[in-house]
Protein backbone atom coordinates (compact mmCIF):
# COMPACT_ATOMS: atom_id res chain seq x y z
CA UNK A 1 0.00 0.00 0.00
CA UNK A 2 2.83 2.38 0.89
CA UNK A 3 4.53 1.64 -2.44
CA UNK A 4 1.34 2.48 -4.32
CA UNK A 5 0.95 5.75 -2.41
CA UNK A 6 4.60 6.66 -3.06
CA UNK A 7 4.26 5.88 -6.78
CA UNK A 8 1.10 7.99 -7.01
CA UNK A 9 2.84 10.86 -5.19
CA UNK A 10 5.85 10.73 -7.52
CA UNK A 11 3.59 10.67 -10.58
CA UNK A 12 1.65 13.66 -9.28
CA UNK A 13 4.87 15.60 -8.68
CA UNK A 14 6.16 14.80 -12.16
CA UNK A 15 2.89 15.94 -13.74
CA UNK A 16 2.94 19.17 -11.73
CA UNK A 17 6.53 19.90 -12.79
CA UNK A 18 5.67 19.28 -16.46
CA UNK A 19 2.65 21.57 -16.21
CA UNK A 20 4.74 24.29 -14.57
CA UNK A 21 7.42 24.04 -17.30
CA UNK A 22 4.77 24.30 -20.00
CA UNK A 23 3.15 27.31 -18.36
CA UNK A 24 6.51 29.04 -17.90
CA UNK A 25 7.45 28.45 -21.54
CA UNK A 26 4.11 29.84 -22.72
CA UNK A 27 4.62 32.98 -20.60
CA UNK A 28 8.04 33.58 -22.18
CA UNK A 29 6.70 33.03 -25.69
CA UNK A 30 3.71 35.30 -25.02
CA UNK A 31 6.12 38.05 -23.92
CA UNK A 32 7.32 38.18 -27.55
CA UNK A 33 4.24 37.40 -29.67
CA UNK A 34 5.80 38.91 -32.81
CA UNK A 35 9.54 39.13 -33.40
CA UNK A 36 12.23 39.03 -36.06
CA UNK A 37 15.86 38.00 -35.62
CA UNK A 38 18.99 37.06 -37.51
CA UNK A 39 20.36 33.55 -36.98
CA UNK A 40 23.45 31.48 -37.57
CA UNK A 41 22.99 27.74 -38.06
CA UNK A 42 25.40 24.93 -37.23
CA UNK A 43 24.61 21.28 -38.00
CA UNK A 44 26.63 18.41 -36.53
CA UNK A 45 26.28 14.68 -37.13
CA UNK A 46 25.96 11.86 -34.61
CA UNK A 47 29.75 11.96 -34.05
CA UNK A 48 29.79 15.69 -33.35
CA UNK A 49 31.37 16.54 -36.72
CA UNK A 50 30.15 19.79 -38.31
CA UNK A 51 28.46 19.01 -41.61
CA UNK A 52 26.81 22.34 -42.40
CA UNK A 53 26.72 25.99 -41.38
CA UNK A 54 24.61 28.87 -42.57
CA UNK A 55 22.79 32.08 -41.73
CA UNK A 56 19.48 33.77 -42.35
CA UNK A 57 16.42 35.46 -40.90
CA UNK A 58 13.71 34.14 -38.59
CA UNK A 59 10.35 35.75 -37.80
CA UNK A 60 7.54 34.57 -35.52
CA UNK A 61 4.02 35.90 -35.05
CA UNK A 62 1.23 34.43 -32.98
CA UNK A 63 -0.95 32.75 -33.93
CA UNK A 64 0.43 30.27 -36.45
CA UNK A 65 2.75 32.51 -38.48
CA UNK A 66 6.36 31.55 -39.02
CA UNK A 67 9.11 32.69 -41.41
CA UNK A 68 12.45 30.96 -41.78
CA UNK A 69 14.77 32.12 -44.57
CA UNK A 70 18.17 30.49 -44.93
CA UNK A 71 20.31 32.69 -47.17
CA UNK A 72 23.73 31.03 -46.82
CA UNK A 73 25.16 28.71 -48.06
CA UNK A 74 22.12 27.62 -50.13
CA UNK A 75 18.85 29.51 -50.07
CA UNK A 76 15.69 27.89 -48.71
CA UNK A 77 12.47 29.30 -47.31
CA UNK A 78 9.70 28.13 -44.97
CA UNK A 79 6.59 30.27 -44.50
CA UNK A 80 3.59 29.49 -42.28
CA UNK A 81 0.82 31.93 -43.24
CA UNK A 82 -1.64 31.01 -40.48
CA UNK A 83 -3.29 28.23 -42.47
CA UNK A 84 -0.69 26.49 -44.63
CA UNK A 85 3.06 25.92 -44.52
CA UNK A 86 5.10 26.58 -47.66
CA UNK A 87 8.56 25.08 -48.17
CA UNK A 88 10.48 26.58 -51.08
CA UNK A 89 13.75 25.35 -52.58
CA UNK A 90 14.85 27.96 -55.17
CA UNK A 91 17.76 25.83 -56.44
CA UNK A 92 15.49 22.87 -57.25
CA UNK A 93 12.64 25.21 -58.26
CA UNK A 94 10.28 23.22 -56.04
CA UNK A 95 7.59 24.21 -53.54
CA UNK A 96 5.86 21.89 -51.07
CA UNK A 97 2.73 23.04 -49.23
CA UNK A 98 1.35 21.31 -46.13
CA UNK A 99 -1.63 21.89 -43.91
CA UNK A 100 -0.74 23.55 -40.62
CA UNK A 101 -1.67 20.50 -38.53
CA UNK A 102 0.57 18.22 -40.58
CA UNK A 103 3.48 20.65 -40.21
CA UNK A 104 3.01 20.79 -36.45
CA UNK A 105 3.04 17.01 -36.28
CA UNK A 106 6.34 17.03 -38.19
CA UNK A 107 8.18 19.54 -35.97
CA UNK A 108 7.76 20.76 -32.38
CA UNK A 109 9.33 24.10 -33.37
CA UNK A 110 5.91 25.23 -34.59
CA UNK A 111 4.74 25.29 -30.97
CA UNK A 112 6.52 28.65 -30.78
CA UNK A 113 3.56 30.22 -32.58
CA UNK A 114 0.77 27.73 -31.82
CA UNK A 115 -1.54 27.85 -28.81
CA UNK A 116 -3.99 25.02 -29.41
CA UNK A 117 -4.24 22.96 -26.21
CA UNK A 118 -4.74 19.66 -28.01
CA UNK A 119 -1.53 20.25 -29.98
CA UNK A 120 0.54 21.14 -26.91
CA UNK A 121 -0.78 17.97 -25.25
CA UNK A 122 1.15 15.94 -27.84
CA UNK A 123 4.47 17.14 -26.41
CA UNK A 124 6.31 16.88 -23.11
CA UNK A 125 7.92 20.11 -21.86
CA UNK A 126 10.89 20.03 -19.50
CA UNK A 127 12.62 23.03 -17.94
CA UNK A 128 16.43 22.98 -17.90
CA UNK A 129 18.06 26.14 -16.57
CA UNK A 130 17.40 28.93 -19.08
CA UNK A 131 16.17 26.38 -21.62
CA UNK A 132 13.18 24.15 -22.26
CA UNK A 133 13.15 20.76 -23.93
CA UNK A 134 10.15 20.00 -26.16
CA UNK A 135 9.76 16.28 -26.81
CA UNK A 136 7.08 14.75 -29.05
CA UNK A 137 5.17 11.93 -27.39
CA UNK A 138 4.76 10.15 -30.75
CA UNK A 139 7.78 8.32 -32.11
CA UNK A 140 7.23 8.97 -35.83
CA UNK A 141 7.82 12.73 -36.10
CA UNK A 142 11.42 12.63 -37.38
CA UNK A 143 12.40 15.02 -34.57
CA UNK A 144 13.57 13.64 -31.21
CA UNK A 145 13.46 16.94 -29.36
CA UNK A 146 13.67 20.70 -29.65
CA UNK A 147 15.45 22.89 -27.12
CA UNK A 148 14.57 26.59 -26.83
CA UNK A 149 16.65 28.95 -24.69
CA UNK A 150 16.01 32.43 -23.35
CA UNK A 151 17.85 35.36 -21.80
CA UNK A 152 15.08 36.60 -19.56
CA UNK A 153 12.14 36.58 -21.97
CA UNK A 154 14.28 37.03 -25.08
CA UNK A 155 14.52 33.96 -27.31
CA UNK A 156 18.23 33.39 -27.98
CA UNK A 157 18.74 29.82 -29.16
CA UNK A 158 16.98 26.90 -30.84
CA UNK A 159 18.36 23.38 -31.05
CA UNK A 160 16.83 20.42 -32.94
CA UNK A 161 17.84 16.76 -32.60
CA UNK A 162 16.56 14.50 -35.36
CA UNK A 163 16.15 10.73 -35.35
CA UNK A 164 19.34 10.30 -37.44
CA UNK A 165 21.46 11.75 -34.64
CA UNK A 166 22.03 15.13 -36.28
CA UNK A 167 21.86 18.30 -34.21
CA UNK A 168 20.96 21.72 -35.66
CA UNK A 169 21.66 24.79 -33.54
CA UNK A 170 20.30 28.26 -34.35
CA UNK A 171 21.88 31.16 -32.46
CA UNK A 172 19.66 34.27 -32.62
CA UNK A 173 20.77 37.91 -32.63
CA UNK A 174 19.37 41.36 -33.45
CA UNK A 175 15.96 40.43 -32.01
CA UNK A 176 13.36 43.12 -32.66
CA UNK A 177 9.61 43.57 -32.76
CA UNK A 178 7.87 43.20 -36.10
CA UNK A 179 6.87 46.30 -38.03
CA UNK A 180 3.78 46.58 -40.23
CA UNK A 181 6.01 46.03 -43.27
CA UNK A 182 7.36 42.81 -41.76
CA UNK A 183 3.88 41.26 -41.77
CA UNK A 184 4.31 40.61 -45.51
CA UNK A 185 6.89 37.97 -44.57
CA UNK A 186 4.07 35.62 -43.64
CA UNK A 187 2.57 35.38 -47.11
CA UNK A 188 3.91 33.31 -49.98
CA UNK A 189 3.02 32.96 -53.64
CA UNK A 190 4.90 30.31 -55.65
CA UNK A 191 7.04 31.91 -58.36
CA UNK A 192 6.09 31.23 -61.96
CA UNK A 193 7.53 28.05 -63.39
CA UNK A 194 8.23 26.19 -60.14
CA UNK A 195 6.90 22.72 -59.38
CA UNK A 196 4.30 22.68 -56.59
CA UNK A 197 3.74 19.55 -54.48
CA UNK A 198 0.43 20.18 -52.71
CA UNK A 199 0.25 17.85 -49.68
CA UNK A 200 -2.68 19.57 -47.98
CA UNK A 201 -5.70 17.42 -47.17
CA UNK A 202 -8.54 17.98 -49.61
CA UNK A 203 -12.25 17.32 -49.42
CA UNK A 204 -13.03 13.65 -49.80
CA UNK A 205 -9.65 12.50 -48.49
Amino acid sequence: MKKLLLSALLLTCMQAQAQTAEQTLKVKLDANPALKASFTQTVTDINGKQIQSGSGTLALSQPNRFYWHLTQPDESLIVADGKDVWIYNPFAEEVSVLGLRDAIAASPITLLVHRDKSTWAKFTIRAKGKCFDILPKAADTGIQQVEVCFDGNTLTRLSLDDTQGNNSVFELSNQQSLTNEDKTLFSFTPPDGVSVDDQRPHDGQ
